[in-house]
């Protein structure tokens, strides 16, 4: 049987490509741009390479411009015409080339690290789906929370292991990155990091109302308990995958 032969490494002198995509951040937030906010680390990338300043955005909000920054296509010649992608959405790229399969037809190792917010093939059978809905939206409205804290039934986390022991398709792995470590979208569930096509351990309770107290979540969910120092699990993750 024949097989495709790998893509040939790239020249030694190509340069490596670091892209930064944050969610509601200005033209002048970075120091290098002349913002007030101190931002050394990316200052030194900005010195040590080149800084552009003439960049266009088809959309204000994640999934769309997210869409058009990997695919270079307007988002909406995608079914997404407005807003961000839903909760439990199937994948918004389907064979479309990217930045990544592009990258990595030239012999680049590439790499996805955080949020991903463009739909994946979630494995939830038809017969379990509201075992995945929110007992409770609307919960980051000041006075929502009370005492509503849910527990998850023997339903709920039969559902949820069934679902979430199987490979997620559709996501990054499937669009040219040889690698991604994240979460879908960080204040939605589920609540768990995803390495690959896999999450990291098994969701099998709500999310604890702190979160929403604070901000960190705005929807209620499968929720997987993680150390105090989540936050800095994926920054440790990145420098890996640089050589």
């Amino acid at each position: 049987m024949a097989t495709a032969a790998p893509p040939p490494p790239p020249p030694a002198d190509s340069p490596n490509v670091l892209i930064i995509l944050a969610d509601d951040l200005g033209y002048g937030d970075v120091d290098c741009y002349g913002g007030k906010v101190r931002t050394p680390h990316i200052d030194r990338l900005c010195h040590e390479g080149m800084r552009f300043t003439d960049a266009h955005s088809s959309s204000a909000v994640c999934s769309p411009s997210r869409y058009t920054l990997l695919t270079g296509r307007y988002h909406w010649r995608s079914r997404l015409q407005r807003g961000v992608m839903q909760l439990w959405e199937e994948p918004l790229i389907r064979g479309d080339l990217t930045l990544a399969s592009l990258a990595r037809r030239s012999g680049y190792r590439t790499a996805c690290i955080g949020k991903w917010h463009l739909g994946w093939d979630w494995p939830i059978a038809a017969e379990s789906g509201h075992f995945f809905t929110s007992p409770y939206r609307n919960l980051m409205k000041k006075g929502a929370l009370g005492n509503r804290h849910a527990n998850a039934s023997i339903g709920h986390r039969a559902a949820w292991r069934a679902a979430f022991s199987k490979p997620l398709r559709g996501g990054p792995t499937a669009v040219g990155f040889d690698t991604y470590f994240g979460v879908d979208i960080p204040n939605w569930p589920p609540y768990c990091f995803i390495e690959n096509e896999r999450t990291v351990g098994i969701p099998s309770e709500f999310a604890n109302l702190e979160l929403f107290a604070d901000r960190l979540a705005s929807l209620q969910g499968a929720w997987r308990s993680v150390p105090s120092n989540a936050g800095r699990i994926a920054t440790h993750r990145a420098p890996r995958l640089i050589d």
